[in-house]
Order: structure tokens, then C-alpha cells, then sequence
């Protein structure tokens, strides 16, 4: 728990990333934070361990490519971030990657965002991409975004302590990036919400510990091959509509535009 946010933190690095963590932990100094550090899943190394927790084949059909090592190291750790999560008692907790820019008003984003913790279960605080917008109302300097479009990356989250247990035995085998299967509100029923303008981004250099240097390590199939993932993408935005609109999310913005 922390002087300044009444709630956990976590945050995910591998123990080679050694300049990541030192920068990641002189930010929390400055921001008064204790941060629980969790030895994220080198998916390079193990991968023989791990490769069985994939769903290959599946992965395959709707990415176009077959997973990343790496990448299944990620999504593991972000599963054992909620197993902590669910063990510590707490309601909501706090999830972060080692590449985490903070903005001068995160604590108080964060503060504002569980005023209203009865609006959402899984919060945003930065994005890869988060298209589409729609918005469901308003805390102090903050937008409160439910996304007719995806909503990828996850740098820094709020997820409730009753998401995560629910998600844990449905997010095995892997079929696709954390971000992309964690973020299929219309598949796994909660409430996906942005808090907007973003209070933090991600910066890592061009140097990813998933995919290399500038991507290197993701190879860009070819476009007969990326016939699933455009179906899946294009599919996507149909469910997400089809979900909001049942829940009266798609007519909010109109109601808080006005």
C-alpha cells in the first residue's frame, strides 16, 4: 500500500532489464509509491516451458503469425500480476510495465479514476491505441471513454480484484496478445473505460523487450496470411457496438456531448 493511493501496485520486469527497473524506481521515489516488483516471465528462456500455454495454431489463424516467445512471457506475467492481486485482498489494484512514462498528474488521475470505481473494471491509464472513443461522463479533469475501436496496450492499468478472477480461467491457452484477449470487454463482459487525457505513456526506446529493436523480431506476413486477423479486426467492431449498445453505452456519448 502507498502514502499516496490507497491501494497496490505492481509492476512487471524482467530480471534483466536491470536500467529499466532503476528508472522505473527512481519515478516511484519521487512519487512516494512502494511498488511491488514482479520477476516477469522470460518467455525467451523458457519458452520450452511455456510454448504449451499457447493455443499456436489458433494464435496463428487470427494474428497471422505465430506468437513471440516474448510475448507469451508478458501475458503470463500479467496473469500472475492478478493471481497477486486476488491473494493480497484488495479490491483494485494498480498493474505496471517497465517502460512506463508517468505525467505530472497521475497520482491525482488515479485518485479521480476510484472516486468512481462503480464506472469500470478495468481502467486505461496509457494506450498503444485506443480508437474511437465514446464518451460515458466525466471525473474532475478526466474523460471517462468506453471504444467503439481497440483499445491496445498495457502499460498501466486499474483492474478490479473480481475481474481478475473471473478472466484468470478464461484467458488460457493463449490465443492472442494480452492486450488484445484483456481487452475483449464484449467477450468477457465488463466494463472497458479510458481515462482521458492519458495520464502516462509508454517509451521504450525503440527497444522492446517483446519485439526487439524497432520490431525486429516480428515478421509482417503476408497479406493471404492476415486474412483472419483482418476478419477478427473487422468482426471486433461489430461486437463492440452490438455489446455497448445493450448496455446503453454507445447512446452515452450523445446524452454527455450535449
Amino acid at each position: 500500500m502507498t502514502a499516496a493511493l490507497s491501494l497496490p501496485i505492481w509492476m512487471i520486469n524482467l530480471d534483466r532489464a536491470t536500467e529499466r527497473r532503476a528508472r522505473m524506481e527512481a519515478q516511484f521515489e519521487t512519487m512516494g509509491l512502494t511498488v511491488t516488483r514482479i520477476a516477469a516471465i522470460d518467455g525467451k528462456a523458457e519458452a520450452a516451458r511455456i510454448a504449451p500455454m499457447a493455443d499456436t495454431a489458433r494464435f496463428t489463424a487470427l494474428m497471422g503469425r505465430p506468437p513471440l516467445a516474448a510475448e507469451l512471457g508478458c501475458y503470463l506475467s500479467h496473469l500472475e500480476a492478478w493471481r497477486q492481486l486476488i491473494d493480497s485482498g484488495a479490491e483494485v489494484g494498480l498493474v505496471l510495465e517497465d517502460d512506463v512514462v508517468f505525467h505530472d498528474n497521475f497520482l491525482p488521475a488515479v485518485a479521480a479514476a476510484l472516486t468512481v470505481r462503480d464506472q469500470w473494471d478495468m481502467l486505461k491509464l496509457n494506450r498503444i491505441r485506443a480508437k474511437l472513443p465514446l464518451r460515458q461522463g466525466r471525473v474532475q479533469d478526466w474523460q471517462l471513454n468506453a471504444y467503439l475501436g481497440p483499445a491496445t496496450g498495457f502499460g498501466a492499468y486499474l483492474i478490479t480484484a473480481e475481474l481478475a478472477a473471473r478472466l484468470l480461467p478464461r484467458l488460457l491457452p493463449i490465443r492472442l496478445p494480452i492486450d488484445y484477449e484483456a481487452t475483449r470487454f464484449f467477450e468477457h463482459d465488463f466494463r472497458l473505460i479510458g481515462l482521458e487525457p492519458f495520464p502516462s505513456h509508454v517509451d521504450d526506446g525503440g527497444n522492446s523487450t517483446i519485439t526487439g529493436q524497432n520490431f525486429a523480431e516480428v515478421v509482417k506476413p503476408r497479406r493471404h496470411k492476415r486474412l483472419g486477423n483482418y476478419a477478427m479486426r473487422a468482426g471486433n467492431y461489430l461486437r463492440r457496438a452490438y455489446w455497448l449498445s445493450r448496455r446503453g453505452m454507445l447512446a452515452a456519448w450523445k446524452r454527455n456531448w450535449l
